[in-house]
């Protein structure tokens, strides 16, 4: 069978990637402690916090991880415009903070909406972390508090990015375009 997807573009080289991973567990450990809760959002984001809380365990900080399936665009390159809630917290987080775990910040609607779920199901103090945001988030989207990566308006995959539900394992970030 062919390879139907065009040759990815290598943006960020794997060490750079663990490079920036390491410099955002530095930045993010001491706005934390061992009884926040992680919560990574899938599918993306699973790349980036299994390296993000490995990183932070290295740093003393053993978070508690769960998740949140959130989905914004299916198997298309653009965002529906909607979020589609597929699995919630699986632990308490009332009176917690909260470190969201996204990969990428591109329209800001998955984010903004995990924010929305965790204060309403109470958490006590809500972070943000990104491995990477594009140049265009929409204005109603709050800003991530920590951000690894200023990525570049293309196609990305890699390191959790996908095109249609493949290429997410490249352990490169790069273009599709």
């Amino acid at each position: 069978m062919a390879d139907a997807h065009p040759t990815p573009t290598v943006l960020l080289p794997e060490a750079e990637v663990l490079r920036i991973v390491d410099e955002l567990a530095a930045r993010i450990a001491p706005a934390i402690d061992d009884d926040t809760v992680a919560a990574v959002l899938l599918t993306g984001g699973l790349w980036f916090a299994a390296d993000l809380t490995r990183a932070l365990a290295r740093r003393g900080r053993h978070v508690r991880f769960d998740a949140l399936w959130l989905a914004s665009y299916g198997d298309a390159q653009t965002s529906r415009g909607r979020i589609d809630v597929y699995a919630d917290f699986q632990r308490p987080i009332e009176g917690r903070r909260v470190l969201i775990i996204d990969d990428v910040f591109d329209t800001g609607l998955s984010l903004a909406e995990a924010v929305r779920i965790a204060r309403e199901k109470g958490a006590a103090e809500v972070l943000t972390v990104v491995f990477a945001r594009k140049p265009r988030p929409k204005p109603r989207a709050p800003e991530p508090d920590f951000v690894g990566w200023e990525a570049p308006n293309r196609f990305l995959v890699g390191y959790g990015l996908d095109h249609a539900g493949a290429l997410r394992g490249l352990p490169d970030v790069c273009a599709l375009d």
